[in-house]
């Protein structure tokens, strides 16, 4: 599919020049900064060298008092606490986080995660007869229950408090717990609204040690956890995540946790080297491979794990989960693709819904986003569990997909999610009525535009301008996320350096020239395609970041390449 380049509209192109005579650096560093909303002297300081002290107090948050208080008084009259938390990677790594912490103060300490199948995502009522059956008075529930009104509820009728730790939105009404934490409550003063449900359990923590004034390095110690729900959550990179994000980093690579040690030993990449690129895809799919195929408590033992060799147990269970999960990704993607291949009719609409009886609900999320990739439209996967079909759902840049389901609840059950990824419930007689509305509300509002994938593109730069000391400047540019992305570039009119070849079955070696610059080699993943019309020696354009790549001992500045346009 031929991506559409989008370039980057230069900002505050003064201020750019100040900056680059405050800093010292070349203008198009200054550029990149200002894209970032890094102005001044001062903030390119705290940007370039990301310090601990700059965490916001976590007291700042509406009602961390009252949770910290309720929390305290159970410790005082030795009551039983539960760690409610969600089956994702942000969930386990929250209940992980915060169960390990209260564990060294706390005996009377569980925790609790809902089964994906028997449960759904969520506070559920059988996890709060849980609770009750075996004497717990106070839950705390983390990257879930802000929309939990009628549970909380449920609970307070038992005579069990709830204290909430979410990042999801609110809605009108908030759940009646001793304490609802949020930055994304309207009534919330905290200045940084963006992170991610373990965030919420690690500003418990520091609440708490500031409170008892004991040394902030005991929640220091869980930042890797923090870093790792961060990158795999996909919040942005911003702000207090950047900081977060950066230390956990450091604390994954010289000194992890017991149990992300165990699954960094089974990974292919190299320990003390881990981005959040490497954390994306070596380490959260095994974390939530668990609550995919089996029960997601596998991964919270693994991550509260004392010992590496228990912790090794732990990680061989959850990496067989993770196997056999990729055998289901990949027999369900299979199908969904020929079920679209197959048919001229599907193939013209601007949506996909797809829906086969079988099909594991662990995974149909996964199957969702790699048909988004394929065909680039707003895709549903159905499925059939427990006689009700289950289904979930993934948009494309800048089309509402939560906006969408809702004009389709008459036909459904329950739906949820955010603006690009929804799960959906609905009674099986409605699939066929659903594929038609939802094809017909995505027509009528979708921009023709959306449906071709975008490469955005930061800056129109000569290859002149790379050198080593450029690449090292935008190294420091990491940790790189969700609004802080590797920079791409754009490059026009290069020519062939040495000939193009195809490595795998659709990636495109080759290198590239400009003017007096040196030869570049470069890296096009799935553009094969491209292989003879580079070699017949014609001019075309690139867009591309910068990467170093390490062959046999030997370090060189590589192009990866996005995409070409002749």
């Amino acid at each position: 599919m031929q991506k559409r380049w989008v370039l980057k509209p230069k900002k505050n192109v003064e201020q750019a020049k100040k900056l680059q005579q405050e800093l010292g650096v070349n203008h198009i560093i200054a550029e990149l900064l200002i894209n970032r909303e890094v102005e001044t002297f001062d903030q390119a300081k705290d940007f370039f060298r990301p310090s601990i002290d700059n965490l916001h107090d976590p007291f700042l948050m509406k009602d961390m008092d009252r949770a910290i208080d309720r929390i305290e008084r159970a410790i005082g009259n030795k009551e039983k606490i539960l760690i409610y938390g969600d089956y994702d990677v942000d969930g386990t790594t929250a209940v992980s986080v915060v169960y390990s912490f209260f564990r060294d103060f706390h005996t009377g300490l569980e925790f609790y995660i809902p089964d994906r199948y028997a449960e759904g995502y969520g506070i559920s009522n059988r996890g709060i007869d849980y609770a009750k059956e075996n004497g717990f008075s106070l839950i705390i529930a983390l990257d879930c229950g802000i929309k939990a009104v009628d549970k909380i509820e449920y609970a307070n009728a038992k005579g069990i408090d709830f204290i909430i730790g979410d990042h999801h939105l609110p809605g009108d009404v908030l759940p009646n717990a001793v304490a609802v934490l949020d930055p994304k409550r309207n009534d919330c003063p905290y200045p940084y609204k963006e992170l991610s449900g373990c965030g919420i359990g690690f500003k418990i923590i520091q609440a708490f040690i500031k409170q008892n004034d004991m040394p902030m390095e005991l929640a220091y110690q869980y930042l890797d956890l923090v870093a790792v729900s961060i990158a795999s959550d996909i919040v942005p990179i911003t702000g207090e995540n950047r900081i977060l994000t950066h230390f956990g980093l450091k604390k994954l690579n010289s000194n992890p946790c017991c149990g992300l040690q165990a699954l960094i030993n089974l990974s292919t990449h190299k320990s003390g080297h881990f981005t959040v690129n490497d954390i994306v895809f070596q380490i959260g799919p095994r974390i939530n491979a668990a609550g995919r195929i089996d029960h997601a408590k596998d991964a919270v033992k693994l991550l509260i794990a004392k010992t590496l060799a228990e912790a090794a147990v732990f990680s061989a269970s959850v990496d067989d989960q993770n196997n056999t999960r990729k055998g289901y990704d990949l027999k369900i993607t299979e199908e969904a693709l020929a079920l679209l291949d197959n048919n001229a009719h599907l193939q013209t609409r601007k949506t996909t819904v797809l829906y086969k009886e079988d099909w594991h609900k662990g995974v149909i999320g996964i199957v969702a986003s790699r048909l988004t990739e394929r065909y680039y439209r707003p895709t549903i996967i159905l499925t059939n569990t427990n006689g009700h079909i289950a289904g979930s759902a993934r948009s494309v840049l800048g089309f509402d997909l939560y906006e969408a389901l809702s004009e389709c609840s008459d036909l459904l059950d329950q739906y949820g999610g955010h603006k690009y990824a929804a799960g959906l419930t609905m009674p099986t007689d409605n699939i066929g009525l659903f594929q038609q509305r939802f094809e017909e509300v995505v027509s009528k509002s979708i921009k023709p535009e959306m449906l071709q994938q975008e490469v955005s593109i930061e800056k129109e730069i000569r290859l002149a301008e790379i050198d080593s000391k450029f690449y090292r400047i935008l190294q420091q540019f990491q940790p790189f996320g969700p609004q802080n992305e590797a920079p791409t570039f754009i490059s026009k009119g290069v020519t062939m350096g040495y000939n193009a070849y195809i490595v795998g079955s659709t990636h495109l070696k080759f290198s590239v020239k400009q003017e007096d610059s040196t030869i570049f080699e470069c890296i096009g993943f799935g553009l094969g395609e491209y292989a003879d019309l580079i070699n017949s020696g014609k001019a075309f354009d690139i867009c591309f970041s910068i990467e170093e790549n390490s062959w046999r001992g030997k370090k060189n500045l590589q192009l990866n390449v996005k995409a070409i346009r002749f």
